[in-house]
């Protein structure tokens, strides 16, 4: 045992722990029945979270040294809160990289070496008042997590040192702890051997930022136990199986009792546990249990007693129990027997406040809206989360990939190129122990959960024997889990390291072309649709294949929450900022923002289409009838309401719900809508949408949740109605020297022709036009639009949409309308003409074409449109559209066509670095109204099309690095498009969009649509 502290430990990877305990399972414990049932604290805890003494020290050199002696009083020093990072309280700064590590550029490092100079060093002290409850009792401390090295001391004598930022360093502090004042020291280094194995896609913090708290123990304590419910081959009963180790001798006479009671609080079975060398075993047969699963996640609830030798109760260990069998059956991974797909989504803890400091409000809001938007699973990413999170996954019902604290990235892989000559751990024998250190832990803590399925050996660290030595760690003390590890993909010879075929953003052809060459293993994506910033585009690609590909078995989303830190600009104002925003350099900028749900814990319009494609109900909606596809794997539809309505044109004009409809899990019924004919009795376009919905609350979601929906769109033309002779008003043109005008009854129009364009619109004596309608072929550039350098290689389009050139104007004069049409040429593409036509009619109602002459050799078009300029006091917006959240081509499977009201504000998504945003599709009209409800009624005329209403133009957007960035609002900006290309998502650094979401810009474009008042 080392007693005496080296700051050389640091930088040694056989030095990762000296004097810590054992790792050892999560469970809590109590001294009686009673407060067991209750469920509150653990008696026999203290905590000390809260402000304790702190100086920050940029190196080991300036720090001070002798702190932690009983003699130097910290009480004049600043105060610091624990749990927190050091950088997000006044103390260095926020530093976020992706793959390379923080020091890449700064010190040329190669592992384990330190740069001490360059190390930044917290000096924690607490001093506290030891509580009576714990004398005469063994002491313990607990560190549930500290960032990425830490010594600990007390009343002056050296405790002990850890490394592995997430999983926690329980210490012994019997020896040292007295009666009265205790000064606890703790001196917290940002750099370690740890370092190099924690390069996370994260940002780089440092401190104390779990939990601390101190703890005693029975006179017999089960300090580790290994609880599973079990299932046989028929998954018809169950063996509930318990190991439990005691931290001292077991008293002759001594006794474990279990008792196992369902959720109704009935006894399901008990028994007495059998002696073994250093504590007991039970297996208890427990006759047709309710089975555990995401869709149904049925707990039991075990009290295990500790009856001393004289049959005192001394300790009562209460533990969720969930029989479940996870298992490989014909290279396919099964639950209870059937075929499960992973609807998932990787998760970072963070918090936009307090960064990895998380709490229970924030994991309760996490898990509830997973729950509500139809994922089934997470992936720990990329380590080992607190307990609470465990047992939500427990009781609400998600599937885990739990993941021990390792990636490497930076250490084989050099901007994309795959270049391991300096990889750790590799086949290094002097990393082997520090790894297998986090494997045990991980395991050893969370091995209770039934909501951990498969065990991963870490994330992007290459491959190699230490892994392999991992997962054969994993498969030896585990064997009811499978094991996890994406890293073999680049190393074959290591592929026994992993159960299922994992990679990261593979495209759908080559997960397709994997699945048709008899493979060997299932396959998962354990990271795909890379959601940085407007993205989530062409997901369905992969949701298609979980019915075609048995050993398709789903994926996982990278990721659910931005990265993203409150921070003020220079005027104080309020904002997400990402890497590089600190000041921190090197950083890889807003690659850190890549959620499904904004930093501040705000729904992002991703999720509208995320929570679609993951639906395990599909509603496939004709005239007549409607057909339920049940693809809960346990559950029937009885616990759903099924209401059906009917639309006509924007408007309901039927509702009712089916009845009885109960549908087996894996089954599918078609059930009649019994719809009276007099709903048709109309032309025009007609909806029927049918909403599942929950009859009654449940933990995650209340009464009326809609998990899944299905439409059909459909129109009638068949319908023979009485005609109307409506005389129309009459209208005059007056033609000048630079200007046409047109005047009706409350209307005028006027086009220049110098400007070549329409140049004012007046309602009513409203002027509707502030800048002129133009054509644009340009959007503001999205993160995966930059990703695969759009700028560079579509540029030409930007430089069309500003520069233009009129170059014929032709009119014509019909007795109920006027038309005129611009053609223009544009800058940088001699090839291309442009037309725009305005068909001005005697009610003041304006038609516009606009038509695109297609040309060969030029790059992909992001948009063909037509963009103007109004009064910001026109931002009040109704829509009959696909909605009610913004969608694009290929991210709208989730948008359903309904009439809904929002702002211009309001589309512009909260994407933290601005960029396209808030364009419908399926535009059949939409109402620019101030708020007297005056204002413009944009309309398709033939094919709906798309709109995008903001305050902004996409210059402005795409010239902006912020949102503070973005101009005072003076105007809403309306653009109508036949199409723009789609958002893409495959991943956010070179992968297309895909070719039928493209414009291709050889082909001839044109589409029309209406202006009028409203």
């Amino acid at each position: 045992m080392k007693t005496e502290p080296a700051l050389s430990w640091l930088a040694d990877p056989a030095v990762f722990s000296v004097n810590r305990l054992p790792a050892h399972s999560d469970h809590k414990f109590y001294e009686t029945m009673k407060e067991a049932e209750k469920g509150a604290s653990m008696q026999l805890r203290y905590d000390l979270n809260g402000s304790w003494k702190f100086i920050y020290s940029v190196n080991p050199a300036s720090r001070p040294a002798d702190f932690y002696k009983t003699e130097f009083d910290c009480r004049n020093w600043g105060n610091i809160t624990v749990p927190g990072h050091i950088q997000l309280q006044g103390h260095g700064k926020a530093h976020y990289v992706n793959t390379m590590y923080p020091w890449d550029g700064v010190h040329h490092l190669r592992p384990p070496e330190i740069e001490m100079d360059d190390n930044p060093v917290g000096s924690y002290v607490k001093y506290f008042d030891l509580p009576e409850k714990f004398a005469d009792r063994p002491l313990y401390i607990a560190f549930d997590g500290v960032e990425t090295a830490f010594y600990v001391w007390m009343n002056g004598h050296f405790v002990g040192y850890s490394e592995d930022s997430f999983t926690p360093a329980h210490f012994d502090l019997t020896k040292y702890a007295h009666p009265g004042e205790n000064k606890l020291s703790v001196e917290v280094y940002q750099r370690s051997t740890g370092s190099w194995l924690e390069d996370q896609d994260f940002w780089r913090f440092s401190g104390i930022f779990r939990d601390v708290y101190l703890y005693s123990v029975p006179k017999i304590h089960l300090n580790n136990i290994k609880i599973s419910g079990e299932l046989d081959e028929n998954y018809e009963n169950g063996i509930l199986k318990g190991e439990f180790v005691s931290n001292s001798e077991i008293p002759s006479g001594a006794k474990l009792e279990a008792v196992l009671y369902d959720k109704e609080n009935k006894q399901a079975v008990s028994g007495e546990g059998e002696l073994t060398e250093n504590g007991w075993n039970i297996e208890l047969p427990v006759e047709s249990p309710y089975h555990w699963s995401a869709e149904d996640p049925y707990l039991y609830k075990l009290y295990v007693k500790v009856v001393d030798e004289n049959g005192e109760l001394v300790e009562v260990i209460p533990q969720k129990v969930g029989f479940r069998r996870f298992e490989m059956i014909d290279k396919i991974m099964h639950l209870n027997g059937k075929r499960i797909v992973f609807k998932g989504v990787n998760r970072h803890e963070f918090n936009h406040r307090h960064g990895r400091v998380v709490s229970k409000e924030d994991m309760l809001w996490d898990i509830i809206t997973m729950k509500q938007h139809n994922m089934n699973a997470v992936r720990c990413s990329h380590y080992p989360n607190q307990s609470w999170w465990y047992e939500l996954c427990d009781e609400y019902g998600l599937y885990v990939i739990d993941e021990m604290n390792l990636e490497t990235h930076g250490s084989w892989q050099k901007m994309g190129a795959v270049e391991p000559s300096w990889n750790i751990p590799g086949n290094k024998p002097e990393w082997e122990d520090i790894v297998m250190d986090r494997a045990i832990s991980m395991y050893e803590r969370y091995k209770n959960h039934p909501s951990v399925l498969i065990w991963s050996c870490g994330n992007e660290a290459f491959a190699g024997e230490v892994i392999l030595n991992v997962s054969k760690y994993f498969k030896s003390v585990d064997p009811g889990r499978l094991v996890h590890y994406e890293g073999v993909f680049h190393a074959r010879e290591y592929d026994e390291t992993s159960d299922m075929e994992s990679r990261m953003y593979a495209k759908p052809a080559d997960i397709i072309e994997y699945l048709e060459n008899n493979p060997e293993k299932p396959y998962i994506s354990c990271e795909y649709m890379h959601a940085m910033g407007n993205s989530v585009g062409g997901m369905y690609k992969y949701t298609d294949l979980e019915d075609k590909y048995p050993l398709y078995q789903g994926g996982f989303i990278w990721d659910f929450i931005d990265q993203a830190l409150a921070k003020k600009d220079r005027y104080g104002n309020e904002y997400l900022a990402y890497g590089g925003d600190f000041g921190d350099r090197p950083t890889d900028y807003a690659f850190c923002t890549n959620g499904i749900v904004f930093g501040d814990r705000t729904l992002s319009p991703k999720m509208q289409e995320v929570k679609y494609l993951y639906q395990n109900l599909k509603i496939q909606v004709e005239k007549d009838s409607v057909a339920i596809r049940n693809d809960n794997l346990f559950i029937d539809t009885g616990r759903y309401d099924f209401i059906f309505s009917v639309n006509h044109e924007g408007e309901e004009v039927y509702k009712s719900a089916l009845q009885d409809v109960k549908i087996l899990s894996g089954e599918k019924q078609n059930f009649p809508l019994n719809i009276p004919d007099e709903v048709f009795q109309k032309n025009g376009e007609y909806c029927i949408d049918v909403s599942a919905q929950m009859k009654n609350n449940e933990l995650w979601g209340e009464r009326g949740h809609e998990p899944a929906f299905g439409q059909h769109i459909f129109k009638l033309n068949n319908v023979q109605e009485p005609g109307s002779v409506t005389r129309q008003p009459k209208f005059r043109v007056v033609e000048g020297d630079v200007n046409i005008g047109v005047h009706g009854l409350d209307f005028s129009a006027i086009f220049s022709k110098q400007a070549g364009s329409l140049i004012s619109l007046n309602y009513g004596g409203r002027e509707m036009i502030e800048l002129p309608p133009a054509p644009i072929f340009w959007r503001a550039s999205t993160d995966n639009d930059r990703g695969r350098g759009q700028d560079y290689h579509s540029g030409v389009w930007y430089a069309a949409s500003f520069g233009r050139k009129c170059t014929d104007i032709t009119t014509e004069k019909d007795e109920d309308r006027f038309e005129i049409t611009f053609t223009y040429k544009v800058a940088a593409i001699e090839d291309v003409a442009v037309k725009v036509k305005y068909e001005v009619f005697a009610d003041g109602s304006i038609g516009v074409t606009s038509m695109y002459e297609g040309a060969d050799g030029l790059p992909e078009m992001p948009t063909f449109g037509v963009t103007f300029k109004t009064s910001a006091d026109y931002d009040q917006l109704t829509w009959h559209a696909m909605g009610p959240d913004e969608n694009y081509s290929d991210r709208n499977k989730g948008a359903r066509l309904q009439v809904f009201h929002n702002t211009a504000s309001e589309n512009v998504s909260k994407y933290e670095v601005p960029q396209e945003t808030g364009n419908r599709t399926g535009v059949r009209w939409v109402k620019v109204e101030n708020e007297e409800s005056q204002g413009l009624l944009i309309s398709s005329v033939e094919d709906p099309v798309e709109c995008t209403i903001t305050p902004y133009t996409p210059f402005e957007l795409e010239n902006a690095r912020h949102h503070f960035e973005l101009p005072q609002i003076h105007y809403t900006v309306i653009t109508v498009a036949a199409k723009q290309m789609g958002v893409g998502g495959d991943d956010s650094w070179g992968a297309p969009v895909y070719q039928e979401h493209q414009l291709n810009p050889a082909d001839n474009h044109e589409f029309r649509f209406m202006i009028g008042r409203v």
